[in-house]
């Protein structure tokens, strides 16, 4: 996410500052230091990568735990706009060590808000803050229900959606009693090339290309009922943007594309994108016991807001996995 992100904010004019955990980071900083006036700050999470000017980027390195660091990020970008992507991001880690994940999710938001309330209360800065969130904050609800507005009750089931949901309120605790510009996005499920194959498209796509060179005639797959809304990574970060723009200050705000397909769905269509001949197989190793059964969103507040609408396909999606994994 921070590479498409970093990418987008450059093309559109923005100075960029990075806060990334990769060391190979700090070896192409931007030779000109800190970031100008009118300048966007990403945090963090952002790695030196194929296809990302990472020569027009100011390169910080360290963790977002630390509280020195953050302050020093905050200072030497003087941000107009934060984009808050840091975080544990696979459902099944977050599971397996929630104190870790509570720590990176929820306390290390709050320390960096912490630094911004500061130093607009001293009249240094000002910026717009928006706070990557996740649909995992819903829980479950009923098919019926769909698509999910963001007045729909957050009932979280795994330890990834209640930090979340927590980092929100915290979050939006700043807004109310600090005045910082807390944009809150809660976005359903999206890839693009470069996600780790630990997630469901990529891992799916491997798969199916391994099938089509082997010949083999069955995809392993875990529960194929799940019905997910699935957005294209390049169309989510320009709504960030747009959010960060025009987004109203102690708001939420769904990143989604209001269509649902389920799990079988998208992995016939990507065993035919590849052109794999197979058929799927259940590998119980492969079901998570907490799957909420269905969960799509309606975008109608971030379209109200900002104009934004989405400009790629499932096709094009799957599409993107399929070249990055074999190029």
């Amino acid at each position: 996410m921070g590479r498409w992100l970093c990418r987008e904010l450059l093309s559109q004019g923005w100075n960029v500052t990075a806060l990334s955990l990769d060391p190979v980071a700090d070896d192409t900083r931007h030779p000109n230091g800190g970031s100008a006036a009118g300048s966007g700050q990403q945090l963090p999470g952002t790695h030196a990568v194929a296809n990302l000017p990472v020569q027009e980027i100011h390169w910080l390195h360290g963790d977002v735990r630390d509280a020195r660091l953050l302050a020093r990020a905050v200072d030497e970008s003087t941000p107009d706009a934060v984009f808050h992507l840091a975080g544990v991001s696979f459902v099944p880690g977050a599971d397996a060590d929630p104190g870790e994940a509570f720590d990176v999710n929820v306390t290390a938001t709050a320390r960096l808000l912490s630094v911004i309330a500061a130093r607009r209360a001293s009249g240094t800065m000002d910026p717009s803050v928006v706070i990557v969130g996740s649909a995992e904050q819903y829980g479950r609800h009923d098919a019926d229900e769909m698509p999910l507005m963001e007045t729909a009750e957050q009932s979280p089931l795994g330890v990834y959606g209640a930090t979340k949901a927590a980092q929100e309120i915290a979050a939006l605790q700043r807004w109310r009693k600090d005045g910082v510009r807390v944009i809150a996005t809660r976005p359903f499920n999206h890839s693009g090339a470069g996600q780790s194959d630990r997630f469901l498209l990529p891992a799916l796509v491997r798969r199916a290309l391994e099938l089509r060179e082997s010949g083999g005639r069955s995809l392993p797959i875990g529960n194929t009922t799940p019905v997910r809304d699935i957005s294209h990574v390049a169309d989510v970060v320009g709504a960030y943007i747009l959010l960060a723009e025009h987004g109203v200050p102690g708001v939420s705000y769904n990143v989604c594309s209001g269509q649902g397909s389920s799990v079988g769905e998208l992995a016939q269509l990507i065993l035919s994108r590849v052109g794999a001949d197979a058929v799927l197989e259940p590998d119980p190793a492969l079901v998570r016991a907490s799957d909420v059964p269905v969960l799509v969103g309606s975008p109608a507040r971030l379209v109200e807001a900002t104009g934004w609408a989405p400009t790629r396909t499932l096709d094009d999606l799957i599409d993107d996995l399929i070249h990055a994994a074999t190029h």
